[in-house]
């Protein structure tokens, strides 16, 4: 059985980064990988990747205070409740920055041809796979066996 309070990213990946808390979009996914990273179960997944921080600039909250925040126990709706406390973003701006983030895709020849490679490696028939969300969610879901 899977246990969402301590999250074993050995077993089964994070949350959709797609998927939303008070508005912002991969912070349950976030939220998984610092509970993992707490736990010591964190497997491949990184906490505080370039992903994460662009939520930690956007919001002004350290990686390390919502380490420690993390570690305290508390539930996702407390953890909404402490971010919101830690940032004035306005709902307006965060559904902007959702939209945003939701949206990020490689910039520059470089970055398109990396991120092609990836694709290639793990589903070259795909071709709905558009920018980062679409990535992390094919990574996760070949990564635990699926075949794209």
């Amino acid at each position: 059985m899977v246990n969402l309070s301590t999250p074993d990213l050995t077993q089964h990946p994070p949350r959709s980064p797609h998927a939303q808390l008070g508005g912002y979009v991969h912070l349950p996914r976030l939220l998984d990988k610092a509970r993992a990273e707490a736990a010591g179960k964190a497997g491949e997944y990184k906490y505080n990747c370039p992903m994460d921080q662009h939520f930690f600039k956007f919001t002004g909250i350290s990686a390390e205070a919502m380490l420690a925040e993390v570690k305290l126990g508390k539930s996702d709706t407390e953890m909404l409740e402490w971010v919101r406390g830690k940032s004035a973003r306005l709902p307006s701006e965060i559904a902007a920055w959702s939209r945003w983030l939701r949206g990020r895709a490689p910039g520059g020849a470089g970055g398109h041809e990396w991120f092609g490679e990836l694709i290639k490696a793990q589903g070259a028939a795909r071709d709905d796979i558009h920018g980062f969300f679409d990535l992390l969610e094919l990574d996760d879901y070949v990564s635990f066996g699926g075949k794209a």
